[in-house]
């Protein structure tokens, strides 16, 4: 074996610098440029790449530590690494002097496998280092160096790696525990085959090295479960990043399980993570729809059956979109609240003067019908609440159509059929439709027709209690109606306190299309005309 010393290089000017991220690993072979290791000064990070073509022997430095010219960081074997199709026998024969890295463990078994459990390795002179991440799920399959758990020191974020390719049975660890050397971190089944142990049985079958030679490589399959190349990592999957990278994601924010990754095997390196804030970036300046947390780091849960029993369940797929569809709202439409009472004292009178006729129609005559009657009148009255926002184009869609969505509370969630040509139908006509949609929606036999077109819509929660709420603007549209309990209240009427019944309204609306006084005149007109619904024959 020819030993060669890797050393830092001329730094140009700089005097100390950081190590930020190391590339290998004892065992790994490299070739000439290789990254070694990233290093960072006061004004920028740099690559120290390899000398030439060999195997890392072992790395002297760990992340976080100060390096000058000259110092020596890495030992690398360079003996024999022009044939590269033969690095399998080599270990064989310098198999006495490679005893120090932890590979060479593994011929103790001949093929089979073992169960380990994995320790803490030295954390660099520190102690009680809290985990951040835990990279890996039990049931996954690793191979060697794959990084197992994230720590965080006071001065730098380092991966713990695997000493073992082979199957996660137990994790002893959870996220916040505080680890030392020498603590239990997983238990596995270790796979005394691939790696460089292969390399020393495949010779066997003489007339074949060549294959044999070509399965040394094995170990990197095994380590990509879940990686697909320059792909979006699946919701869940491990992401495959150094803590360089990661400390620039959380510096700015950027969620890595939605940056794809570049690197050898999908992982994840720091221009890949400017490109996706840069990207983020140009959208929101071009006025483009963010996407759902996009630039917002996520939430990451803990382990809730640590405090107690717990059960998991599957969200449905109405509850998902209906989750996907409020967030993106949220997220996209600056949302204010304008809430209001409206007097229906005989409004309610008249509609329960209605009964009789309602049961030989065989229709129910609810309020829904006058707030939706109530409604379209006011949006052809203010025509700014019948738009949508074109925000790429920078233009305003009007509508001339009057389409209404009801939300209906069902079992399986929330769900809006839309009622088309409000202004054009009469009371007992809404009322008959809007009962046979809300029965559709329960029984989930709405169609996609049923459930699209909407320039507004009306959200009630007084069936079941409630003094106001502020509901969520369903973009693309521009203002929601929000209902409460009605409730009798003393109301003044210039001579004395009269008792009446009170509707609260709140109204949300997007304000880059409406603005306050535009919000308060919708108020305040539909509270005059369900209290006097007369008006609405006007």
């Amino acid at each position: 074996m020819s030993e060669q010393e890797i050393r830092v290089p001329d730094l140009g000017g700089a005097d100390e610098v950081e190590v930020i991220e190391i590339s290998v690993g004892a065992g790994d072979p490299v070739q000439e440029e290789d990254p070694i290791l990233t290093v960072e000064s006061d004004k920028a990070s740099v690559e120290l790449p390899a000398p030439g073509a060999g195997t890392i022997v072992r790395v002297t430095v760990s992340v976080g530590d100060k390096v000058r010219e000259g110092d020596v960081v890495a030992v690398m074997d360079s003996a024999g690494a022009a044939a590269e199709s033969a690095p399998a026998p080599e270990p064989e024969q310098a198999q006495p002097e490679a005893k120090p890295a932890p590979a060479p463990a593994a011929p103790a078994s001949s093929g089979g496998s073992r169960k380990e459990t994995v320790l803490v390795p030295a954390l660099d002179g520190f102690d009680n280092v809290p985990v951040i991440e835990i990279n890996v799920s039990e049931g996954d399959t690793i191979g060697l160096d794959d990084p197992l758990v994230t720590v965080e020191s006071d001065k730098a974020t380092m991966e713990i790696p695997s000493p073992y390719q082979g199957k996660v049975e137990r994790i002893l660890v959870s996220e916040g525990d505080k680890l030392s050397e020498g603590d239990q971190l997983l238990e596995m089944t270790v796979v005394d085959e691939g790696g460089e142990a292969p390399a020393q049985a495949a010779p066997e079958p003489q007339s074949r090295p060549e294959p044999a030679a070509a399965k040394a490589p094995a170990p990197a399959p095994a380590a990509a479960p879940g990686d697909s190349g320059n792909t979006l990592p699946a919701p869940g999957t491990r992401v495959h990043a150094g803590p360089a990278v990661r400390k620039l994601a959380r510096e700015l924010g950027a969620d890595l399980t939605r940056v794809p990754g570049s690197g050898p095997k999908g992982r994840i390196v720091k221009d890949d993570v400017q490109a996706y804030v840069k990207r983020q970036l140009q959208q929101v300046q071009q006025g483009g729809v963010v996407a759902a947390g996009s630039g917002i780091p996520g939430v990451k849960l803990p382990d809730f059956s640590q405090f107690g029993d717990i059960e998991t369940q599957p969200m449905s797929r109405i509850m998902s979109a209906t989750a996907i569809n409020m967030q993106r709202s949220w997220l996209n439409v600056p949302h204010v609240t304008q809430f209001e009472d409206a007097d229906i004292t005989d409004m309610e009178a008249f509609r329960k003067s209605q009964k009789a006729a309602g049961e030989k129609r065989g229709v129910k005559m609810t309020p829904l019908p006058f707030l939706l009657k109530a409604c379209a009148t006011v949006l052809a009255e203010l025509p700014q609440f019948n738009v949508s926002l074109d925000m790429d184009r920078k233009e305003v869609i009007r509508k001339k159509y009057i389409h209404i969505g009801i939300a209906v509370d069902t079992p399986h969630g929330l769900m809006v059929p839309v009622i088309r040509n409000v202004d054009q139908k009469g009371l007992w006509e809404l009322a008959a439709e809007s009962a046979e949609l809300a029965q559709k929606a329960r029984d989930k036999q709405l169609k996609p027709a049923e459930m699209q077109g909407a320039c507004f819509t009306i959200t009630s929660l007084g069936g079941i209690g409630g003094t106001a709420f502020t509901p969520i603007v369903n973009t693309p549209e521009v203002a929601i109606l929000g209902v409460s309990k009605a409730a009798m209240k003393p109301v003044w009427d210039g001579q004395a306190f009269q008792p009446r019944l009170m509707l609260p309204l709140s109204l949300s609306y997007d304000h880059r299309a409406v603005n306050g006084a535009d919000a308060a005149r919708f108020t305040t007109l539909l509270s005059q005309l369900l209290g006097d619904i007369r008006t609405l024959l006007l």
